[in-house]
């Protein structure tokens, strides 16, 4: 039964909801049936998001992945915990949300791809001795990857590697399912699903690529990749219901930054710019947030949120507070557009990544491809979602007031980079710099083994029968 302990009355939200955070990987603005994408269904996040509060302007934290994991589990922006760019390490000494909640009480579970422990290259399992792997960031149960992962793969469950058959996607909702049947019926449950997909490269069954038959192949497996994806996200659903828990856990639902180029049809719908880019394309996501017991309206949502607000939120919605009120927090509470739209933002949306930065204000947008040239483009994205018409010159008192903003902020970052918001006051040693898997003497003794696996045989057995780093 549910936790009905933490419920005043029958009708009202619990105190202490079950929550679960799922993520896509690479999944564009555009990819979803409710955006009428032409080829892809996805009946699944249809009727997610058709019973909860559809996020029109959902961002995430930077235009490549590790960055918005960071900024997902410590409401900051990315360079404030470290997480530069993809494949860098979540600093030791930030606090996560999955920290705070297991010290209220919640079991906490993560699944999936994880990418914050300075590992690149496609996902291997992490292991057991990881300085940086899940259990140092607040996470007693974990069946994880270092990246993303696809059909087949294998995952380490709290260090033991483990063989898996079958989609990823899958994978990863059926062990959050066991995590949750572990825990729900003595306290509340945290659980983080991350999918790897539809990451390139993309391997899909043939029945999930079947109605891409006519397209590329590339584009069939990506599309394929996300027909598998959706289903898992029903299966999630669908076991909740047979505990009775569909109505009162919250689940929110995005993306780590915009779709892939080279896809076949494309992947962000009208929007500019791809993954990578700090434009629309890049950074704007799919977002929905379910949780029907305390959504009594569903909707949509044209209000300005991102995956830097979820920490502020769930914090306020449990009446906690952040256990070190130094740490700058980039997000807010998005609890009152729980039920009434909100018509202003009273904070900017901000993003900073390799000296791009952009500045998201309501319906306007400052964007800039190198913060230290001090140039700045600006758009309306009301009027001009695609960014097509710089409006820098024709409105230079806006544009003005909307970089000093920006450099306000871009200083307290700078003073988060040199630890000042830490309570050592600097940035401690020991957190890894990026590097392959492919170079670490830990993972060799699995190197003959893994260069027979498809993911793995291009990486571990290139010429010269060296193993190569990799891109991603």
């Amino acid at each position: 039964m549910a936790l009905l302990a933490h419920t005043s009355q029958a009708n009202e939200a619990p105190s202490k909801p079950h929550i679960i955070l799922v993520m896509a990987d690479d999944q564009g603005w555009g990819q979803t049936g409710y955006y009428n994408h032409p080829v892809l269904k996805t009946p699944h996040l249809d009727a997610m998001a058709s019973g909860g509060l559809r996020f029109d302007r959902f961002y995430a934290g930077a235009p490549v992945c590790s960055p918005t994991r960071a900024s997902v589990l410590t409401g900051r922006a990315n360079d404030r915990t470290g997480v530069e760019s993809h494949g860098y390490a979540l600093r030791r000494q930030e606090i996560t949300l999955a920290t705070i909640l297991k010290n209220s009480g919640y079991a906490t579970g993560h699944f999936g791809k994880w990418h914050l422990n300075g590992i690149r290259g496609p996902g291997v399992p992490i292991l057991k001795e990881d300085s940086h792997g899940p259990r140092h960031f607040g996470f007693d149960t974990w069946v994880s990857v270092t990246n993303f992962f696809d059909m087949d793969p294998i995952l380490s469950r709290q260090g033991s590697f483990e063989e898996f058959t079958g989609d990823s996607s899958e994978i990863a909702v059926r062990e959050a399912v066991r995590f949750i049947d572990r825990f729900y019926q003595q306290q509340p449950t945290f659980s983080v699903i991350w999918f790897g997909s539809p990451h390139d490269p993309a391997k899909a069954s043939v029945e999930d690529r079947e109605a891409f038959s006519h397209l590329d192949e590339k584009s069939q497996h990506h599309y394929g990749e996300l027909v598998a994806m959706d289903r898992s996200i029903g299966q999630l659903f669908s076991e909740l219901e047979k505990r009775n828990l569909k109505e009162e856990t919250l689940v929110w639902f995005c993306s780590d930054n915009g779709g892939l180029p080279k896809i076949e049809p494309g992947t962000v719908g009208n929007l500019r710019g791809n993954k990578g880019s700090v434009f629309e394309g890049g950074l704007r996501v799919p977002g929905i947030l379910h949780w029907p017991i305390a959504i009594r309206s569903a909707r949509v949502s044209h209000y300005p949120a991102g995956v830097i607000d979820i920490l502020p939120t769930v914090l306020d919605l449990l009446n906690l507070d952040h256990p070190n009120m130094n740490h700058v927090l980039d997000g807010i509470s998005l609890k009152p557009l729980l039920n009434e739209e909100i018509a202003t933002r009273n904070k900017p949306i901000p993003f900073r990544h390799l000296q791009r930065a952009a500045w998201v204000d309501n319906d306007y947008k400052i964007l800039s491809q190198d913060i230290k040239k001090k140039v700045f483009a600006l758009y309306n994205l009301k009027n001009d979602p695609s960014e097509t018409e710089n409006l820098a010159q024709a409105e230079p008192e806006r544009l003005s007031k909307m970089v000093a903003q920006f450099e306000r902020w871009n200083k307290t970052v700078e003073r988060s980079v040199a630890g000042l918001d830490y309570e050592s006051g600097r940035v401690l040693p020991g957190d890894p710099v990026p590097r392959f898997w492919t170079e670490m003497e830990s993972y060799q003794p699995w190197f003959d083994a893994w260069s027979k696996r498809w993911e793995y045989e291009s990486r571990l057995t290139p010429k010269g029968g060296r193993p190569k780093a990799s891109k991603n």
